[in-house]
């Protein structure tokens, strides 16, 4: 989740992805690093690097792309089968269907891996609001995930910073219930030329994208000017309230627990409470219920990086190597982590 669409405080607050683009509507797009596959009558973009098993599959934080990732995958694809990928309405993916709700994107994201042929047990990497989305797919399929590691992701009872006001994103909810899962397009593709896209012009990076490939971050440049990206990631965060209220309501309940499989909560060093004024007693909740998420498993471990800020996968992607590596090795060797 990045600084450009980044936090939730960014999002939720009407979504300052109008401040977010370049004007490239008329460029072609760059090649897609993947190939295309069906996800329930419409195509996600994964791409597929190395071979073995566990799969390792990787999940976005809002409003970012499977190129995001390019820092940690290729030391992964060394060991055993990864897979980044983009959700519907991002970058090469077709538009999905609306809402789009936790459940329906992990179902999007479990038939195209089935259709790409990419065999369970996963290993699901989740940042930021991955985090909670990587928590949807293991309860839904919870035979298939062998493990997961949350990259700085948020605590359901979680507060974050909104124009320096104290917000739970569960409270932003509506109680609104998730229709079932759809399979087909988008059946009201919006057509809008340029001129009536609100996504405004930028063709600025910023940290932490600046650490990426100079062709990732032309990628970034093209792909978050696309409309119908707009539309899908405001989607998504208009609709997370509900998944994180749910959660929040269902904490502790078997289906939301993971058992004993191999987990580990990365955290960032810092939080992001600056000019509040219990900024302090914030930034310890904010570590207690990081913590909390490693309690999701019997077998986990939680670890402070005091090197980084919210993207560890871009500031410190050792530490996200090495974090998956261990979960791949409590796997395989049918171990608890060290």
């Amino acid at each position: 989740m990045l600084k450009i669409i980044l936090s939730f405080s960014f999002l939720f607050a009407v979504l300052i992805l109008h401040s977010c683009a370049i004007n490239a509507q008329d460029q072609k797009p760059f090649p897609a690093p993947g190939k295309l596959y069906d996800a329930g009558g419409h195509l996600l973009h994964l791409n597929i690097k190395g071979t073995g098993n566990p799969a390792v599959i990787f999940e976005n934080g809002s409003g970012d792309f499977s190129f995001i990732w390019d820092l940690v995958q290729p030391a992964i694809s060394k060991i055993t089968t990864t897979v980044s990928y983009d959700r519907a309405g991002y970058a090469w993916s077709d538009e999905g269907p609306f809402p789009r709700s936790g459940k329906q994107i992990a179902y999007e994201l479990h038939t195209a891996l089935h259709n790409a042929g990419i065999k369970e047990p996963y290993i699901l990497v989740g940042q930021s609001f991955g985090g909670f989305l990587v928590r949807t797919f293991a309860r839904y399929y919870r035979n298939e995930v062998a493990g997961l590691v949350l990259v700085d992701a948020l605590n359901e009872d979680e507060k974050i910073n909104i124009n320096n006001q104290e917000v739970r994103i569960r409270d932003m909810a509506k109680g609104r219930m998730a229709p079932p899962v759809q399979n087909g397009p988008n059946k009201n593709i919006d057509t809008s030329s340029k001129e009536n896209n609100p996504l405004a012009s930028n063709t600025s990076i910023e940290p932490p994208l600046d650490k990426l490939s100079p062709e990732d971050q032309k990628m970034q440049l093209w792909a978050q000017t696309q409309f119908i990206y707009f539309k899908s990631a405001s989607s998504e965060m208009d609709w997370s309230p509900e998944d994180v209220a749910d959660m929040y309501n269902k904490k502790g309940k078997p289906g939301y627990m993971l058992g004993d499989i191999p987990l580990i909560v990365l955290s960032k060093g810092k939080g992001n409470y600056a000019g509040l004024a219990d900024s302090s007693e914030l930034e310890k909740q904010r570590l207690e219920l990081q913590n909390e998420l490693s309690h999701l498993s019997t077998n986990s471990r939680h670890f402070i990086d005091k090197k980084s800020g919210h993207n560890i996968h871009l500031e410190d992607p050792a530490v996200v190597i090495h974090a998956i590596e261990e979960v791949i090795d409590a796997y395989r060797t049918h171990s608890k982590l060290k």
